[in-house]
């Protein structure tokens, strides 16, 4: 009963799209359609949001305390700009001990350099035998070999110094913060996302279902549609799928790439997506052309030898704004009625004024 109800508020709901007047009741005049396959895509609306098409996670290189943070959610960055920093004293230490030794090491080399200059001009008066002239050749090389470790070292502590302050890497906006000042982190911890300035995408998580088994056809346009003002609109076409499921309720991310980003479609906008889906041949009617016959959907046909219209029940496959598409009953060169369906009757004959196309 309540399916028969949904039907009947169906037909009265769609009645006044088919406004011919009628001549003599026995020979009703009416429009039909030849049915014919068409394309008959879906078209589905799907709720998401606005996001960049690169993102990042930024975090320290290394392990400490935090002490600043200097940004926050919406924040934009330019590349370069210190976000947060580390507590430095215990890196601060590293260096100044890095410098001492290379100060130490300086000097010595200074004092072997002197040595060998030495012991080479008293070689050359023959005032000293080769074998110290060697000695002191391998202490300047072991002080210069010194020097460089030290200098090394240093570098390597002035990087971790450097590491204490978290810079933005691109030109983007903060979407996310999972980090507080006081807090200790380890190296490599997540402690900003950085959405990156350049391309948006309009992210949309879709039941896998939807698609069925075909491939998502990345050449159709979507419209994008901001929700809080319809106005405000662009297009794009589908970038990229998950391959994989995720979520609890099995959906794929869709990604769709903006042709633009007007004004209002904001990183984290919620959007709606209009497309088809599925495209496939199938035969489609008029709202007009359906009618209840013993309780079930049903159509209208004219035989087109004697002009008498005959019921015919029909599976519906799906009910659209302005049409009706077809699973079953119905064979290509039918003529369906398509005005008036439900003033019909049995064997009634019917004159027809208009042959519409699918």
């Amino acid at each position: 009963m309540k399916h028969l109800t949904v039907l009947s508020l169906f037909i009265l709901t769609l009645l006044p799209s088919c406004s011919r007047k009628q001549g003599d009741v026995s020979l009703a005049e009416v429009e039909v359609q030849r049915v014919a396959l068409a394309e008959a895509a879906k078209t589905m609306t799907l709720t998401g949001e606005i996001r960049a098409q690169v993102e990042s996670d930024l975090g320290f290189r290394t392990d400490g305390r935090i002490t600043e943070r200097l940004v926050d959610i919406g924040d934009h960055v330019f590349a370069g700009q210190i976000l947060a920093k580390l507590d430095p004293h215990e890196q601060q230490a590293a260096v100044d001990a890095a410098e001492s030794d290379v100060r130490a090491a300086e000097a010595k080399l200074r004092n072997e350099t002197s040595n060998l200059e030495r012991q080479k001009f008293l070689l050359s008066r023959k005032a000293n035998p080769p074998s110290e002239y060697d000695r002191a050749e391998e202490s300047f090389r072991t002080a210069q070999s010194s020097l460089d470790a030290a200098k090394a070292q240093r570098g390597t502590a002035r990087d971790a110094l450097a590491q204490t302050e978290l810079r933005a890497g691109n030109a983007g906006t903060i979407t996310a913060r999972n980090a507080e000042i006081g807090q200790v982190v380890s190296a490599g911890q997540r402690v900003f996302v950085l959405a990156h300035d350049g391309p948006r995408d309009a992210v949309f998580n879709v039941n896998e279902s939807v698609f069925g088994n075909q491939p998502v056809d990345r050449n159709i346009p979507i419209q994008i549609k901001l929700v809080a003002n319809p106005s405000i609109q662009t297009t794009g076409k589908v970038r990229e799928v998950t391959p994989t499921l995720s979520g609890a309720g099995g959906t794929l991310a869709v990604k769709v790439g903006l042709d633009e980003s007007p004004p209002g479609i904001t990183l984290g906008a919620v959007i709606f997506g209009e497309g088809p889906v599925n495209s496939q041949r199938a035969i489609t009617l008029p709202p007009g052309s359906l009618a209840s016959v013993a309780g079930q959907p049903s159509v209208w046909i004219v035989d087109p030898a004697t002009s008498a219209v005959s019921p015919r029940p029909i599976t519906i496959a799906r009910y659209e704004t302005d049409r009706l598409v077809v699973a079953a009953g119905l064979r290509p060169g039918d003529l369906v009625v398509t005005c008036n369906a439900q003033k019909m009757s049995p064997n009634q004959t019917v004159a027809i004024a208009e042959v519409q196309q699918p």
